[in-house]
């Protein structure tokens, strides 16, 4: 992996990790389109965007994560938990489904669900769950429950097949279960940054079982430094710009883009 396709790897994981389209489906069709064989093999550059990727939302999302911490050792005049706790509490109920098949089902699924049929298959499931939860119109919930934390958990838990998007799940999820628009973007990433954390830590891990200049292999120190600043100045304009239109109600445009793609890899695959 070059400089340029490591800018334009960067970009694509920087846009899509936020936006409903799937990172990992997209970094796979870029990378057959771009001729990076496998970018996912490329264990620093996978350590690196994912990196990039929570510091980009920590740093739109830092007054949130600030509110949370601070309120988390302050008591309740009325007892029982204040909102921060609460919201805490929720975040880590969400985790659940996504460290249970982090840790136990993350081989599995990269060996048993790889290939871009399956990529495919997955941007048009994103697309008819985009779909379903602009035309649902629920009731809208003034605060996000734990029970609605759990389910959408599961649902970014499920959204580990390559093309089944992570934010456009759990958005998803979270406008068909009623919940409020304004707030639920941010509990998306907020919620993500724990797991997209943990997996970087585990590719760590592999980096140093197989040795750093097999986890270098395929790509030089500039191109890393360049993939990893790509991903992080677009992740930071892409959360940013995704609260804005979860917010508008925009997601249907997303649902039509990923039908799109997704038919179209499919056609790609079949001519091939």
């Amino acid at each position: 992996m070059n400089e340029l396709q490591a800018l334009l790897m960067g970009i694509f994981q920087g846009l899509t990790e936020y936006l409903p389209v799937s990172s990992s489906g997209h970094l796979a069709i870029a990378g057959e389109l771009l001729g990076v064989e496998d970018p996912e093999k490329v264990m620093a550059f996978t350590v690196a965007v994912h990196v990039a990727t929570v510091l980009s939302t920590i740093v739109i999302l830092w007054k949130e994560i600030v509110w949370i911490l601070t309120g988390l050792f302050r008591k309740n005049p009325g007892g029982g938990m204040n909102m921060e706790q609460q919201y805490a509490v929720n975040i880590l109920v969400s985790m659940i489904p996504i460290g249970i098949v982090g840790v136990f089902f993350k081989d599995w699924i990269e060996e048993a669900f790889g290939g871009l049929v399956v990529v495919g298959c997955c941007l048009i499931v994103t697309s008819m769950l985009l779909g379903f939860s602009y035309f649902a119109k629920p009731r809208t919930k003034e605060n996000i429950s734990v029970t609605d934390a759990l389910i959408i958990g599961i649902a970014q838990a499920i959204a580990a097949l390559p093309g089944l998007s992570r934010s456009g799940s759990t958005i998803g999820m979270g406008l068909i279960l009623g919940d409020k628009k304004e707030k639920l973007a941010q509990f998306s990433f907020l919620m993500a940054i724990p797991p997209i954390l943990g997996m970087a830590l585990l590719d760590f891990k592999d980096m140093l079982e197989v040795g750093i200049e097999t986890a270098m292999a395929g790509i030089s120190t500039s191109a890393l430094a360049v993939g990893f600043i790509s991903a992080f100045i677009v992740g930071c304009i892409a959360c940013k710009m995704m609260i804005e239109l979860v917010k508008k109600g925009k997601m249907i445009w997303f649902s039509i883009y990923c039908a799109i793609v997704g038919v179209s890899v499919l056609v790609w695959q079949l001519l091939m």
